[in-house]
């Protein structure tokens, strides 16, 4: 396959579907950012052979003006997404000082053919048979006995019964929507946990520090599940949340967490500014924000350096709250 498609493909166990940007497997559905899209779809086109950066920057970033930086970001991205490791890949391979190659089988997904239904089951004529009068023998009349109330009475209990615990589940139901999101849920979420949801690109409508944004969030995982006694969720739990439009409170409780951290990157000249912001599950206020600044020149060390700072600055908070 060399020419660009449309059509849905199977990569090893993915279905990707290029019309709307999403790919599946196994009931499970990501919505893939339009060039990580074009990325993947170019990938397994040319399965099987190796591809340079150079021809990746032509055809995915095509009028885009990108350094090299932004093709590892993007295939790291694209593997996370994949659930792929580069020390055993699955899915992409990288071929040192060449590129890459998509090792995973490829072919057309055969399963969205539209299957005819079967004939309807042809239905035998129903043969009518016209209705017999029987005429019962006349039996002798015998007196009516009326029904005890017995019966009645021993069910009363149980209507009783089940009456009380209907209006106590209805109580308890009550009680525990009433209570709020800092009574429910969030009781069985260890004190010293955070998760870190994927930073926003703010810096321009195409998006163009995205990958960026996503290596930030994965550094700043990294950093935070090195502090002793914190327990941070993994990148695959938190990047299952990118671009869902869900309270916090929502995630918080989905992942089991005590706090969340969130951010945006932004860029001004050859600077690019990070705010981040820790936000207390239980009721959603923002308990701590920083932002930093760097220079745009060299990204990768930009992001070691945040991710090194905010991981000091939570290693000190936490450690003054109570177990």
């Amino acid at each position: 396959m060399d020419r660009p498609t449309s059509i849905p493909l199977r990569v090893g166990a993915w279905c990707v579907n290029p019309n709307t940007g999403q790919i599946s497997r196994d009931g499970a559905t990501v919505r893939l950012e339009a060039r990580t899209m074009r990325l993947l779809v170019f990938l397994a086109q040319r399965a099987g052979e190796v591809v340079s950066i150079d021809e990746l920057l032509e055809q995915v970033w095509s009028g885009v003006v990108v350094s090299p930086d932004s093709v590892y970001q993007a295939i790291a991205a694209l593997r996370r997404l994949l659930g792929d490791d580069a020390r055993q890949p699955q899915y992409i391979s990288t071929v040192p000082r060449l590129g890459y190659r998509m090792v995973a089988d490829v072919s057309a997904w055969e399963e969205n053919a539209i299957r005819s239904l079967p004939a309807p089951l042809a239905v035998p004529p129903v043969l009518v048979v016209p209705p017999v009068l029987v005429v019962p023998p006349v039996a002798r009349a015998t007196p009516a006995v009326p029904m005890s109330p017995a019966p009645w009475r021993s069910l009363r209990p149980l209507l009783i019964a089940g009456a009380l615990c209907f209006l106590l589940i209805g109580t308890m139901a009550y009680l525990y929507r009433s209570a709020g999101p800092h009574r429910a849920g969030f009781s069985s979420a260890p004190t010293h946990s955070i998760a870190v949801l994927p930073l926003l690109d703010l810096t321009t409508q195409e998006m163009n520090e995205e990958y960026f944004a996503d290596g930030l969030t994965e550094e700043l995982i990294d950093r935070l599940s090195g502090i002793p006694g914190l327990s941070v969720p993994a990148p695959e739990s938190s990047f299952y949340y990118k671009d869902k439009k869900l309270p916090v409170t929502d995630i918080a409780r989905a992942l089991n967490v005590a706090y969340v951290l969130s951010g945006n990157v932004r860029k001004s000249g050859s600077t690019l500014r990070i705010a981040v912001r820790l936000i207390r599950a239980s009721d959603g206020y923002v308990i701590w924000s920083q932002s930093f600044d760097g220079s745009y020149d060299d990204k990768l060390k930009l992001q070691d350096d945040i991710a090194g700072a905010v991981a000091k600055t939570l290693r000190d908070a936490i450690r003054q709250v109570p177990d």
